[in-house]
């Protein structure tokens, strides 16, 4: 947490309010936050970097520079948000970037068509990372492809087929859920949308990935860009204090309902552990074949 839809959310929330504007100043405060380069280094290096484009890469947000991209992994509990230049530093921020202004010619630009209003406060030139439990990591480096480099397809790439699923899933043999959450095998799915994933697609998380048809993977395949697109479409999920916006959680078939009945088939819904995850599934809709 976050996940694909939540890192995308920020990322399209913050892409409007941070192009066209130029790094003045950093305030590094803790050190270990930031992967690559030494503090120094960095320091000296982001300053006057104007920013060119706000992406995502898996659970990766990518802060497109002139000369170098930022990279932010929130991790467990890490939040990027926009304030204005004289807030107070809070208890858990690591990272604070003063910005130049957003120029209103720019900000127009931004708008829809019919809109000539702007609606970006010029006062919030502070970029701020927090993070409480302190996992998260900045990336600072003119070669993105080195951090990013060993992360798998994207679920909504064309690279990611239903044939492609399935040839990769019966290379392998393994439990269905940790091999998803497996950065590497895909990109951007987490502990909340790989339950989700399995429940519609009515498989097991236990299943091993070499068992199933070419008709279960294209089950599979549609249930992870489904539950991801309606995520996307909610704004993510708000369960905790980490991200807040979102109202996906309402709409969670299994993930964080141990107890309830299944909106499927009226199952209780069990919660297990699998690779020291909590799980959740219906056992009577996702039975271990």
């Amino acid at each position: 947490m976050p996940e694909l839809p939540e890192v995308e959310t920020i990322a399209r929330t913050l892409r409007p309010r941070l192009v066209g504007r130029t790094i003045l100043a950093v305030d590094l405060r803790w050190a270990r936050t930031l992967a690559v380069p030494a503090p120094r280094t960095f320091k000296q290096q982001v300053k006057g970097q104007q920013i060119l484009q706000v992406d995502r890469r898996a659970k990766f947000l990518i802060i497109r520079l002139s000369d170098f991209s930022l990279l932010i992994h929130l991790r467990m509990s890490g939040d990027l948000y926009m304030t204005g230049p004289d807030a107070a530093p809070g208890k858990h921020d690591r990272l604070r970037l003063a910005l130049s202004p957003l120029l209103p010619s720019l900000s127009s630009s931004l708008l829809p068509a019919q809109s000539s209003a702007q609606v970006f406060p010029a006062q919030d030139c502070l970029l701020v990372f927090t993070d409480p439990r302190k996992f998260g990591r900045v990336w600072f480096t003119p070669r993105p492809e080195i951090v990013l480099g060993g992360l798998g397809p994207e679920p909504f790439s064309e690279e990611f087929t239903p044939a492609w699923l399935y040839s990769a899933l019966r290379r392998r043999s393994r439990q269905l859920k940790p091999l998803l959450l497996d950065q590497s095998f895909l990109a951007g799915l987490g502990n909340i949308y790989t339950d989700e994933a399995l429940h519609r697609a009515r498989l097991h998380p236990l299943r091993s990935s070499d068992s199933l048809s070419r008709k279960k993977v294209e089950a599979l395949w549609e249930a992870i860009r489904s539950v991801l697109e309606q995520g996307i479409l909610r704004n993510g999920a708000s369960i905790d204090w980490v991200y807040r916006g979102g109202d996906f959680q309402n709409f969670f078939r299994v993930y964080d309902r141990e107890g309830q009945p299944c909106p499927v088939c009226g199952a209780t819904i069990k919660r297990i552990l699998v690779g020291q995850r909590g799980t959740h599934f219906c056992p009577r809709c996702q039975r271990l074949e």
